[in-house]
């Protein structure tokens, strides 16, 4: 177990945020840790509980996503034994429903080893106004 183990979970849950954001969520089932304690806090608000729920809740996303970058900097990393805490800035864009919203909020990830993999077990980010103005746009429009 070391730095790198959980730069590579990183990777592999950006990468996912990235396929998310250009409509295919199928690899962000493969990010995540596969229990009912995982969590996620996202940029518009709420809550989802456990696995299903989150990725769920990304399929949802990815089912209005037309692109965008979203990269994560200032990447600081506390390692324990089977837990580890991410801390940064994500930014980019990302593309609702053909409107662009710009991402820039800090963001704290959880990534729990479970069979010597690290799966990511908990995200929360900063509310994105730009973010939460396109869904009320879309929602008075559908």
């Amino acid at each position: 177990m070391s730095l790198n183990d959980i730069r590579a979970a990183s990777t592999r849950f950006y990468d996912a945020l990235n396929k998310m954001a250009a409509g295919d969520a199928v690899p962000m089932a493969e990010a995540w840790a596969q229990t009912d304690g995982a969590w996620a806090q996202h940029p518009i608000g709420g809550r989802d509980l456990g696995y299903d729920t989150i990725v769920a809740g990304f399929a949802k996303v990815a089912e209005i996503a037309g692109g965008g970058q979203i990269r994560l900097s200032d990447q600081r990393i506390d390692l324990g034994t089977d837990l580890a805490v991410e801390t940064g800035l994500e930014t980019g864009t990302i593309v609702l429903g053909g409107h662009e919203a710009t991402i820039h909020q800090r963001v704290t990830n959880v990534y729990r080893r479970a069979n010597g993999t690290w799966k990511l077990a908990h995200h929360h980010t900063d509310i994105s106004e730009d973010i939460l103005s396109i869904l009320k746009r879309l929602s008075k429009a559908a």
